[in-house]
């Protein structure tokens, strides 16, 4: 499955779930249930992965942790607040960058209508 295809899954399953749920809840729990909603249609979903940085020449095993991550090949950054700050999208490169993954999904939860809370960030792809 391509990346392309990866990030319509999460598109619409994010729809679902946002239907479903509404707005107004903790990120936790919108990662909990997407991860559910994509494991469902058959997708491999790994929660919180540490992705290790190095600094000073030393690999430091708690650098960050991704969301999810779908195939092995989309992140999924899910946020639950009132409006995106840049700083969200930098971070979501950042991921990318870091980990040498090719797509990326920063979704803002929090939103009434999710359709313009959906943002898709490339590193080469």
């Amino acid at each position: 499955m391509s990346e392309n295809e990866i990030s319509f899954e999460i598109r619409r399953a994010s729809f679902k779930l946002h239907t479903e749920l509404g707005p107004g809840l903790l990120e936790s729990v919108y990662e909990t249930a997407l991860a559910y909603e994509l494991r469902q249609i058959g997708l491999h979903v790994v929660t919180q992965v540490p992705l290790p940085m190095v600094y000073g020449g030393v690999q430091m095993e708690i650098g960050f942790r991704l969301d999810l991550v779908v195939e092995g090949k989309v992140i999924v950054e899910i946020k639950s607040v009132e409006i995106l700050q840049e700083v969200h999208f930098k971070q979501l490169l950042t991921y990318l960058k870091l980990s040498g993954l090719k797509l990326g999904q920063l979704i803002n939860f929090n939103v009434v209508t999710l359709k313009d809370h959906m943002h898709r960030l490339v590193n080469g792809l």
